[in-house]
């Protein structure tokens, strides 16, 4: 009953940490918007049914029956449809969309050019309808496409900025207050053979070598306190030197858990390992499989001690944070054949690949129901993975597409751009980008947003990511 309980609570406590970091992430939209004078009909968490609101002023705060999500409604999002053709000799054609258009309606008969073309257009225009319709009369100068560029990339940017400092702080919590686990200069256990880290078995056969230090003095718990002659105070002094000597004899020096000191000679041999960073964690490639290198190898492992970091790791730990989520990203089609195969097959999921956040909670509840990890583990593991969380959506939320929050920047900023232009060229303002145009290819991330969320779920639930 204990282990449920603890399982629901860490559930819970993921649950709750995931509906404010969306809760704040529009806030950061929210924020800057109010401040640059933009009418904002609604604060939503969530999507779907309105399950509570309040009006606040011109704002409607409320929450939804399905807590995946949020948005500000700001209006006045797309600008009006440009009234009239532009004179070749004087504008140029706003996008390349724009300039393929225009060519096909220079073709086309008159009764073409004014039917409609069908669903995407339809889609189209109604954004456009939609927008102009929240703007009040009087109040056109509040629309956020009559804002300045700068201005529409701060209020953008405002939510994924505030994930950041979110991962930021709850890192920080993560390594400061709690710490890490840390190799120590004591020996944890001995390899009897030398078995490559591309090998993925971890027993030994008659073929492999025998390991160098498996037949020295080395045993479980001694603690090296000096390498050839020089003191060492972390693990990484003493593997700096082992790996840089590869048939090379080193010399160390070793208190026992009696508390005896011994010297021991060992010659390491090449082998091929795993990459770590500076805490013993295996740094990964873009496509998640292990980095290696070849280096001296003598085949001891360290014990792992909790040990607070200084502030200065902080910032180091949430851009390599942010580069796996990059990585990820990046190599997402592939990751997520991954996925299908192993929910759908019989494949094991890739306990780095990508997660729902269903995934998330049920990860959560096994760390917090584990009997085995102490309590202070626990509970820096559950900030760790609210400190991931806001990582991920800050690094998701930067992808160019729209509806993504990098969709809009990266239209502020080719608006900006064809501004620039036209006042270096002496041409006329060409006003701003007709966004409106670019709904169908919202329409179509949106739903394969929505297939990806719905597969992720599904492999989480039949096939999840095994962690003990």
């Amino acid at each position: 009953m204990t282990e449920v309980l603890l399982y629901i609570a860490g559930v819970v406590v993921i649950a709750v940490g995931v509906v404010l970091s969306i809760g704040l992430h529009e806030v950061g939209h929210l924020v800057p918007a109010k401040l640059f004078g933009v009418r904002v009909t609604q604060y939503m968490i969530g999507f779907g049914r309105t399950v509570w609101s309040r009006r606040r002023g011109e704002t409607e705060y409320g929450l939804k029956a399905i807590p995946l999500g949020g948005y500000i409604s700001m209006v006045g999002m797309f600008p009006p449809e440009k009234a009239g053709r532009r004179g070749r000799l004087m504008q140029p054609a706003g996008t390349v969309g724009e300039a393929v258009e225009e060519a096909v309606e220079e073709a086309a008969p008159s009764r073409a050019r004014t039917a409609s073309t069908g669903f995407f257009s339809t889609l189209v225009q109604d954004a456009r309808t939609s927008s102009a319709e929240q703007i009040q009369p009087g109040e056109e100068a509040r629309a956020f496409y009559r804002l300045s560029v700068p201005k529409r990339i701060v209020i953008m940017l405002g939510g994924p900025f505030v994930n950041l400092l979110l991962g930021i702080l709850f890192t920080g919590i993560v390594l400061m207050g709690f710490g890490v686990y840390t190799p120590t200069t004591t020996v944890a256990s001995i390899s009897q053979c030398v078995v490559p880290a591309t090998q993925a078995r971890q027993t030994c056969t008659a073929d492999d070598p025998a390991a160098p230090a498996a037949g020295t003095a080395l045993r479980p718990g001694d603690t090296i306190t000096a390498i050839d002659g020089t003191a060492v105070r972390t693990w990484t002094d003493i593997t700096s030197v082992i790996r840089a000597s590869d048939g090379t004899p080193v010399d160390l020096t070793v208190r026992t858990a009696a508390g005896a000191t011994e010297q021991v000679t060992v010659t390491p041999r090449t082998n091929r390992v795993a990459v770590t960073d500076r805490l013993g964690n295996v740094v990964r490639n873009a496509d998640g499989t292990t980095r290696t290198t070849t280096v001296g190898f003598i085949g001891i492992a360290p014990t792992q001690a909790l040990q607070q970091q200084p502030v200065t790791a902080v910032v180091p730990a949430v851009w390599n944070n942010v580069t796996s989520v990059a990585g990820v990203i990046v190599n997402l089609p592939a990751r997520l054949v991954g996925v299908a195969q192993a929910a759908f097959g019989s494949g094991e999921r890739d306990p780095n690949g990508p997660i729902s956040v269903v995934g998330v909670g049920r990860v959560a509840g096994e760390i917090a129901a584990n009997e085995e990890v102490p309590i202070v583990s626990k509970a820096a593991s559950l900030i760790g993975i609210l400190g991931s969380l806001n990582i991920a959506l800050f690094v998701f939320n930067l992808v160019p597409l729209l509806p993504l929050d990098g969709g809009h920047v990266i239209g502020a900023l080719w608006e900006a751009v064809r501004r620039g232009f036209a006042r270096l060229l002496r041409r006329p303002d060409p006003g701003p980008v007709d966004t409106a145009k670019l709904m169908p290819l919202t329409f179509a991330v949106a739903i394969l947003l929505g297939g990806m969320s719905l597969l992720l779920i599904y492999a989480d639930i039949v096939r999840p990511v095994q962690l003990f």
